[in-house]
């Protein structure tokens, strides 16, 4: 039954996740934190961040870690297949319909509308995340919550933001190693200062 529930699951994530892995994002947090209550959001926010680190797509790398953490590695092959095959199969649909009807403007009018809501759903994505790492709750923080800011957080935020405006060559790869590196050093001083 698990491997039902981790199928339909991520089909359902994989067939209304338009615009790639970060509008994935809020889907993926609605299924596995809120709706079947596979992980907390500590747990989500870690799993995403290894998505980024690893290679792949988020959302297919999600489905990866959650179905390995629900059910082992026979979940992590069915989370994601789930993910995978609306994928597939939208893709073959659109590729015949687009050469089909590409010279109709309507066609052209519904793709340019897709674009602000996957721009909305990307910006929500990251919205979550930061008040997750500055203030560790999932929603917008109220004045009296600015005072449990984590100041670490929001100057690693800081320094990698200038760091990928400021010299636009740089590897992101690069910045996050760097963050990550910036992070065990800030994070463990009082520790080491014991």
């Amino acid at each position: 039954m698990i491997y039902l529930e981790l199928f339909w699951c991520f089909f359902q994530i994989g067939l209304f996740s338009i615009g790639g892995g970060y509008a994935a994002m809020p889907l993926i947090r609605h299924q596995v934190v809120e709706v079947h209550d596979w992980l907390t959001m500590a747990e989500f926010a870690d799993i995403i961040t290894i998505s980024q680190m690893t290679p792949g797509p988020i959302s297919i790398n999600s489905a990866t870690f959650v179905g390995i953490n629900i059910a082992g590695i026979p979940g992590a092959l069915v989370a994601t297949f789930g993910c995978v095959l609306p994928s597939c199969l939208i893709v073959l649909a659109l590729a015949f319909a687009y050469y089909r009807f590409r010279g109709f403007r309507m066609v052209r009018n519904v793709l340019l509308q897709l674009r602000a809501a996957v721009v909305s759903m990307i910006a929500f994505a990251g919205l979550a995340i930061v008040f997750l790492a500055f203030w560790h709750k999932e929603t917008a923080p109220s004045f009296a919550d600015f005072p449990h800011t984590d100041w670490v957080a929001v100057f690693i935020f800081g320094a990698a933001l200038v760091v990928l405006r400021r010299w636009r060559k740089v590897d992101p790869i690069h910045v996050m190693l760097g963050t990550g590196v910036l992070g065990i050093v800030l994070y463990l001083l009082p520790f080491w200062a014991k």
